[in-house]
């Protein structure tokens, strides 16, 4: 770390985009000793990186490929560490030290950023460690998300970091290289993954090894889904709750539970319609962008994203509700319901929506059949369209933007 940070250049904020996980943790870490703040983007496309030129014009990319063509000045991660010293002491880190920049995924606009400090990252993944019940028996944390996003930059990187554990440094993805890996772990092993990579594994034909500890964020996972993964794994399932603005919030045993469990001392007020969380790690009183029911205990129901909300003739619904049983159908192998543009209403002012659905051995004629006995008719899907994928980015979410660029696409489509 200490010879990293000695051979940055100048600029006061860096663009970490390595690969290898390892490699992102001793540069963030060198960021860290050497005073430096680390921008962490949902994507590291052209435009985001104009975006982040202009929030911090002294910006540098810290990077480990070598095929890397980000327009910003270019470090390579070192292949050669130096001379290891003898010893030297631990670092003592101001707890209001500035140390990233995390950003929203800009699906409504720009990139937002939010500020994060070293004592309330701690707090936060040390509150987890706890929840997750990972302090007694050190852990091998392989996640299949990458270390730059929010859930990937604290579980499987600062949770290992805090908590006893061990790093894994790489980045699977397909079925097979995930349980190859877990496979090679001796010891109690954890994975940090999503609801679309863990039913990716479950479809597919892969033996599944016992893990101590399955985690899953990002989007709520069905309770069947989360069943279905605790029998193949022979480990419990975590479902982690939070944002890119607040971080990790709650816990739920999905198999088990409906309702979900605050971080200690978190606390949640509904005010003017909308519910704020505050205390614990954040930074500040932040509102939350989902519907909640608050209950007693510190604990929570979700009912999906307000941005979700759907109302057609008087009804009322949500595009997650309208997702889950889309993905429900027998043959549907993936899907969404989305707003098919900012537009949300036809030539007649008649709100619409639109869907989309991964199902090889289905017509669209059958998934709407099968849609009309599970969804009120004012919200069956127009368009309909069929894909062989979705875009899902490498978190799995799937941006506004690309679902709406689907409508131009050479799709397969209902008439």
């Amino acid at each position: 770390m200490r010879h990293l940070a000695g051979r940055f250049p100048p600029g006061r904020h860096v663009l970490n985009v390595c690969a290898d996980r390892y490699h992102f943790m001793v540069g963030f870490a060198a960021a860290v000793l050497s005073g430096r703040v680390s921008l962490l983007p949902p994507t590291h496309t052209p435009e985001v990186v104009r975006h982040l030129a202009t929030f911090a014009p002294d910006v540098f990319c810290l990077t480990d490929q070598a095929g890397c063509d980000i327009d910003l000045p270019r470090m390579r991660y070192p292949e050669c560490a130096g001379d290891a010293p003898e010893g030297w002491p631990v670092p003592q880190i101001e707890p209001e030290a500035t140390v990233a920049f995390v950003f929203t995924s800009g699906s409504t606009g720009e990139p937002v950023p939010y500020r994060k400090t070293w004592g309330r990252l701690v707090r936060c993944v040390r509150d987890g460690a706890a929840r997750l019940a990972l302090g007694g028996r050190a852990h091998a944390l392989l996640a299949t998300v990458p270390p730059q996003h929010m859930y990937g930059f604290e579980s499987s990187v600062l949770l290992p970091m805090h908590s006893g554990g061990a790093l894994c440094a790489e980045h699977p993805f397909y079925p097979a290289d995930i349980c190859a890996l877990l496979e090679s772990i001796p010891g109690p092993r954890a994975l940090v993954s999503t609801p679309i990579h863990l039913r990716a594994l479950l479809e597919s034909q892969a033996q599944l090894p016992p893990v101590d500890l399955l985690v899953s964020a990002t989007a709520p996972l069905a309770q069947a889904l989360a069943l279905e993964a605790e029998r193949r794994f022979h480990g419990p399932l975590m479902e982690i709750y939070g944002s890119t603005e607040t971080g990790q919030l709650a816990t739920r045993r999905t198999s088990r539970e409906l309702e979900w469990r605050l971080w200690p001392e978190i606390r949640l007020a509904c005010e003017d319609g909308r519910v704020i969380a505050r205390g614990g790690h954040l930074e500040q009183p932040t509102p939350l962008c989902d519907e909640l029911e608050l209950l007693e205990g510190g604990r929570f129901r979700l009912h999906g994203r307000l941005a979700d909300l759907v109302n057609i003739a008087g009804k009322r619904s949500s595009l997650a509700y309208l997702t889950h049983e889309l993905t429900s159908i027998e043959g549907v192998l993936d899907g969404a319901f989305f707003f098919p543009g900012d537009l949300r209403a036809d030539e007649l002012g008649i709100t619409r929506v639109a869907a989309a659905a991964v199902a090889p051995s289905l017509d669209a004629a059958h998934i709407l059949q099968a849609l009309r006995q599970r969804i009120d008719p004012v919200f069956l899907p127009r368009p309909l369209l069929l894909l062989e994928r979705l875009p899902r980015n490498s978190t799995g979410k799937l941006p506004q933007q690309a679902l709406c660029a689907l409508l131009a696409g050479p799709v397969r489509r209902q008439a």
